[in-house]
C-alpha cells in the first residue's frame, strides 16, 4: 500500500493559488494547454498552469530515488519522520541530481536535462496535486531551481487526490516509452515488488511495465537475491545497499537464467553456481568473465587458489529445528556452505571498504586486503576456466556442424519430394551436388581416420562406406 505523507505546510496556499489560476484559464478565450493522464484506470484531460517552482514540494514517495534514499541513513530517517521540512526536501533534491549507482556523484543525465531546459525551456509540463506536490516532473523542478527559473508548467490533478492516486499516476506516466529519464534498474525492481505487495496480480503489473510475466518473475527473483546480499554484508555499521548493484543488471539476469537451467537438474550445483557468480559480481568482474563461472568453478579452479582464511566454511553439520514446529531444516551441503562463506567474506569486505568515515583505518585496510585477495584468486581461476571453455567449444564445433548438415539433408529430402510432384527437379545440378557431397564425405572420413583412435559405430560406418574410394 502507498504511504500517506499527509499535507505539506503550504497546502492551503498552493490550493488557493491553483484554484485562482484555473479560474483565470476558464475565463480566458485563448488556446489552453492540456495534459492527458490515466486517472483511476481512465484517461482524464487536465488543465496546465504556471506555478512558482519554489512553492512546490518534491514527492517523498517517488519511485525514482527509492533505492538511493539509503545513501545517507540519518537524512533518510529524517525524511521518514517529516518529508516536508527544508532538510528533507533538500535531501530529495540532492538525490534527484545524483547518479543512481553512486549518489556521491553528479548524474550526467541530470546535467543534460538542465542544459536542455536552459536552451529550450520545458517541452512537456509536469504534474502536481492541488496541494502543490509534484507527481511528475520532480527532476525537472530540481533543474529549474538550479537555473533560477521562477515558474514551471504543470498539469493539475483532480480534487480529492489520494496518495494511492499519486502513486498510480506517477507509474503510468513514468512507464511510457517516451519518458525522458526512466527509473533506474533497482528502483524499477522495488516498484514491481511494491505493486505486487499491494495485492496486484503479477501479470497485470508486468503488463503495466510493458514486460512479459516471466521477466517480472525474474526481476522479483533478482531483487530477493539482492536483499539477501545486503543482509549478509552487514558487519558492524557497515552494510552494502541495493543501489550498489545498480550497474549489474545484465549479469544478474544472466545469473537467473543460468541458475534456473541448472536447478532443474541439480539444486546443489545450481546453488554452487549462484554463490560463485555472486562473488564475482560483487568483485565487479565483467559480464564475459562471469559467464565462465559454472557449477564446478569453485572445486575445479578456485579452491586451491584461495588463501586459507578465505576457505573456511561454517560448521553446519546438524539439522536445525524450526522453533514451534516439528520440522527440521537440512544443513547446507559442505561445498555450498563454503561457497556461501566466501561470498559473505567478499560482501563484508566490500561493505567495510565503502564505509569510509564509519570504520577505523585498520578495519578499512584489512577489508581492502581481503577484497584484493579474493579478486586476485578469482582472476587466477578464470584463466584456466576460460581456456577450458574454449577447448570445449572446439570439441563441440565438429559435431555441431555435422548436426547442421544433417538438418540440411533432411530439408533436401523434403524439397526433392516437392520437386518430384511438380516435375521441376534439375537433375544435372542435383547430380553435381551429390558428387560434391561424396567428395566432402571422403575428406571427412580421411580426417576421422586420422583423429579418432577407437571408432564408434557411426565413424566405423563412415570409414567402411568410403574405404574403397579412399584406397
Amino acid at each position: 500500500m502507498s504511504n500517506d505523507f499527509g499535507r505539506p505546510p503550504l497546502a492551503a496556499e498552493n490550493q488557493e493559488l491553483v484554484e485562482q489560476r484555473l479560474k483565470e484559464l476558464a475565463s480566458g478565450s485563448g488556446l489552453q494547454e492540456t495534459l492527458t493522464v490515466e486517472w483511476r484506470t481512465k484517461p482524464v484531460v487536465v488543465q496546465v498552469i504556471d506555478m512558482p517552482v519554489e512553492s512546490l514540494y518534491y514527492n517523498p514517495g517517488t519511485h525514482r530515488i527509492r533505492a538511493q534514499r539509503s545513501f545517507d541513513p540519518a537524512r533518510d530517517q529524517l525524511l521518514d519522520a517529516d518529508p516536508w521540512t527544508d532538510e528533507s526536501q533538500d535531501y530529495l533534491q540532492y538525490l534527484l541530481q545524483a547518479e543512481p549507482s553512486d549518489p556521491a556523484k553528479r548524474d550526467k543525465d541530470f546535467e543534460e536535462l538542465k542544459s536542455s531546459l536552459k536552451d529550450f525551456r520545458q517541452n512537456e509540463p509536469g504534474l502536481i496535486t492541488r496541494e502543490g506536490v509534484l507527481v511528475n516532473g520532480n527532476t525537472r523542478a530540481a533543474a529549474l531551481r538550479e537555473l533560477g527559473v521562477a515558474y514551471i508548467r504543470v498539469g493539475v490533478l483532480p480534487e480529492f487526490c489520494t496518495w494511492a492516486d499519486i502513486n498510480a499516476v506517477e507509474l503510468s506516466l513514468q512507464l511510457r516509452h517516451d519518458t525522458r529519464r526512466p527509473y533506474s534498474y533497482i528502483n524499477r525492481l522495488l516498484t514491481i515488488e511494491e505493486e505486487v505487495g499491494a495485492g496486484r496480480q503479477l501479470a497485470d503489473v508486468a503488463k503495466e511495465f510493458r514486460i512479459r510475466k516471466e521477466t517480472a518473475e525474474q526481476d522479483l527473483w533478482v531483487l530477493s537475491c539482492l536483499q539477501d546480499l545486503t543482509e549478509r554484508s552487514k558487519l558492524g555499521q557497515a552494510r552494502l545497499r541495493l543501489m550498489d548493484f545498480e550497474d549489474a543488471q545484465e549479469k544478474l539476469r544472466e545469473l537467473h537464467r543460468a541458475y534456473s537451467k541448472v536447478s532443474k537438474v541439480n539444486r546443489e550445483k545450481a546453488d554452487l553456481l549462484k554463490e560463485s557468480r555472486l562473488a564475482a559480481i560483487v568483485l565487479e568482474f565483467s559480464k564475459t568473465d562471469v559467464r565462465l563461472i559454472e557449477a564446478d568453478f569453485r572445486t575445479r579452479y578456485l579452491e586451491h587458489r584461495l588463501p586459507e582464511d578465505l576457505k573456511a566454511a561454517p560448521a553446519e553439520t546438524a539439522e536445525r529445528r524450526i522453533p514451534g514446529m516439528n520440522r527440521a531444516v537440512k544443513p547446507a551441503v559442505p561445498e555450498v556452505a563454503a561457497a556461501r562463506a566466501f561470498t559473505d567474506a567478499v560482501l563484508r569486505a566490500k561493505a567495510v571498504e565503502r564505509a569510509v568515515g564509519t570504520v577505523s583505518a585498520a578495519e578499512h585496510q584489512q577489508a581492502t586486503a581481503v577484497f584484493e585477495q579474493a579478486k586476485r584468486a578469482i582472476e587466477d581461476a578464470l584463466e584456466p576456466a576460460g581456456k577450458d571453455a574454449r577447448v570445449r567449444k572446439r570439441k563441440q564445433a565438429a559435431p555441431d556442424r555435422l548436426h547442421d548438415a544433417c538438418q540440411d539433408i533432411e530439408q533436401c529430402i523434403t524439397d526433392m519430394a516437392l520437386a518430384r510432384a511438380s516435375r521441376s527437379l534439375d537433375e544435372e545440378t542435383f547430380d553435381e551436388a551429390v558428387l560434391k557431397l561424396k567428395a566432402s564425405l571422403d575428406k571427412l572420413a580421411h580426417a576421422a581416420a586420422q583423429s579418432i583412435e577407437v571408432p564408434g559405430d557411426g565413424v566405423a560406418w563412415l570409414l567402411d562406406a568410403l574405404r574403397p574410394e579412399a584406397s
